[in-house]
């Protein structure tokens, strides 16, 4: 290229770039050496010439009206009893809004002490009239949690769902199994863990064995929300029937029946329940949920049914009502 063309090719970018240098002058000051954190730059009046318009900032993000909402819904666990499924599914209801991570704020003293704004901006947008739902399975066994969730809001809808307690058990451990497998890592036998190797009787120290003696738990719960705050999903019927259980939490929040089997379908190659979200496009939860379960010895399943027996029937006393796990 020859020297005056050269330079009828740069003195258009000269003059681009002084423009944008001279309308965003504050936004070059802020990325200079020494300049503050990133998070400033973001604040800036560089970036927020790029949003305003007519003296408003545009945030595209959500719809127009939608705003974070703290939950009037929270699904406490149980861990591993289909808390997942049971949120993917609640949000296909166009009454409900759902967080799609677990947000950890009652459980977890750093997170609970960032305050409430913190958590309220971990919600979802949603609409006025619309219900957000949070989902975190640990909030079922730490102590502090009820009276927390109590203080944030004396109403609040809780949600537990249950399962039969020793298939609990083993699908904690098949998480755990997969997740180590994952890592190359050798996973312990079940009968490792499950079982005290001194005496050979199942080990009391076992944290999914602790897990599944829901009574112990429930009673904490049951001391701070009265009854009819409190929803109990049947886990085991959830896989098998989502429909029905997904009624039940319908009237339970005061939502009107939106879904049905238009909006869920059993997928044969998955083994569970999958979801229509419109009428091109399906959803299937990750390929950690529904793994098969490793072997495990029938006798040792004998003994834990037995063991739970007694902590069932303390829990159907408590709730007031019966599941068909003998």
């Amino acid at each position: 290229m020859k020297r005056g063309q050269r330079w009828r090719c740069l003195v258009p970018l000269s003059f681009f770039f002084g423009i944008l240098f001279y309308c965003n002058q504050s936004l070059w000051e802020t990325l200079s050496i020494g300049a503050k954190p990133i998070n400033n730059v973001i604040a800036g009046s560089g970036f927020r010439k790029l949003l305003e318009e007519n003296g408003k900032i545009i945030d595209k993000s959500h719809p127009i009206g939608a705003i974070k909402q703290f939950p009037k819904c929270v699904i406490i666990g149980v861990r591993k009893c289909g808390t997942r499924a049971l949120l993917e599914f609640l949000d296909l209801h166009s009454g409900i809004q759902s967080t799609y991570h677990e947000v950890h704020f009652f459980d977890d003293d750093k997170n609970y002490n960032q305050g409430l704004e913190w958590y309220r901006k971990n919600m979802p947008y949603s609409f006025p009239g619309q219900i957000t739902v949070e989902k975190t399975p640990r909030y079922f066994i730490s102590h502090g949690v009820p009276y927390r969730i109590k203080r944030l809001n004396s109403d609040m809808k809780i949600i537990v769902s249950l399962r039969h307690p020793t298939i609990r058990v083993i699908s904690d451990y098949t998480q755990i199994y997969y997740n180590k497998l994952m890592k190359n890592e050798t996973p312990d036998r079940f009968e490792t863990m499950a079982l005290d190797p001194d005496t050979g009787e199942l080990n009391m120290r076992y944290k999914a064995l602790q897990i599944s003696i829901y009574h112990h738990n429930f009673a904490r719960w049951l001391k701070i929300f009265p009854k009819n705050q409190i929803h109990i999903v049947d886990g085991d019927n959830l896989i098998i029937d989502p429909v029905s259980e997904i009624r039940k939490i319908e009237k339970f929040l005061g939502l009107a029946h939106e879904i049905t089997y238009d909006k869920l379908y059993f997928n044969t190659t998955r083994g569970f329940y999958c979801m229509r979200v419109n009428s091109t496009m399906e959803r299937c939860l990750g390929a950690s949920k529904g793994r098969r379960h490793p072997d495990i010895d029938p006798n040792l399943i004998t003994k834990f049914n037995k063991f739970f027996r007694p902590h069932n029937e303390r829990l159907f006393k408590m709730i007031n009502r019966r599941f068909p796990w003998s």
